[in-house]
């Protein structure tokens, strides 16, 4: 695993993350949804609800659990990423129901933990 690259290894545990939550029964809608202000990393239907998925890897939790490093300012840019995917759906964030997920990978993909409502909107 140290051999991959930064985006190697990214796209990895998102491949992992969409297994884990296609298991669990989740949908996939899209991934890798960029925009100007952020970027969705997996996008998911659970029943009747969009989530937004945010994956992070951390080899151990020596150094603190990896959900830690989804700083303010980066979930300010998952929302608003989220908020332009559903307008170019014809939908709206205030009239659809959406969830902010996390899922948080350590050991090399050992141990995943899916952490649901980990961002807020306001």
């Amino acid at each position: 695993m140290a051999l991959l690259s930064k985006l190697s290894k990214g796209l990895f545990f998102e491949s992992q993350a969409e297994k884990y939550l296609a298991a669990c029964g989740l949908k996939l809608i899209g991934r890798n949804f960029r925009t100007k202000g952020g970027e969705i990393d997996l996008i998911m239907r659970d029943k009747e609800s969009i989530i937004f998925v945010e994956v992070r890897y951390r080899q151990n939790k020596q150094y603190g659990h990896a959900a830690e490093t989804i700083t303010f300012s980066k979930q300010k840019r998952i929302v608003k990423a989220a908020n332009i995917w559903l307008l170019k759906q014809g939908l709206s964030i205030h009239s659809t129901d959406i969830r902010f997920d996390v899922i948080a990978i350590h050991q090399n993909g050992e141990q995943v933990e899916w952490i649901k409502n980990a961002i807020t909107q306001g």
